[in-house]
């Protein structure tokens, strides 16, 4: 009994620990400027860098948000990727849960 009562024990706190070290799925938001992985921050067409960033995506790269240092790769269905599109090169709040530097992709808006 002592034995079944410490195998549970260490499972609830595995499963504590894989909850919180992969957000558990909870759905956070990120604001930051909307561009593409690729070129991240850094965009090497000439001209604005939406339309770098459209190019990019357009050659098969996906949307980024780029807040601070960091980039992230946005994902999600049609809906969201025609919002993303919309506010390339502006700045946005993305909503969505991350899983490694990838935010599947909830909601998207102007960012204020």
């Amino acid at each position: 009994m002592k034995l079944r009562s410490q195998l549970f024990g260490l499972f609830l706190a595995l499963s504590l620990i894989t909850g919180i070290a992969f957000g558990g799925g909870k759905a956070q938001s990120y604001t930051g400027k909307v561009s593409d992985a690729m070129c991240g921050a850094h965009h090497m067409m000439e001209g604005p860098e939406a339309d770098c960033a459209r190019a990019c995506v357009s050659k098969g790269s996906k949307y980024a948000l780029v807040s601070g240092e960091k980039v992230y790769i946005l994902a999600g269905d049609k809906a969201a990727l025609a919002s993303l599109d919309k506010l390339v090169g502006s700045d946005a709040k993305v909503t969505g849960t991350l899983d490694g530097n990838t935010i599947q992709v909830a909601s998207v808006a102007a960012a204020k």
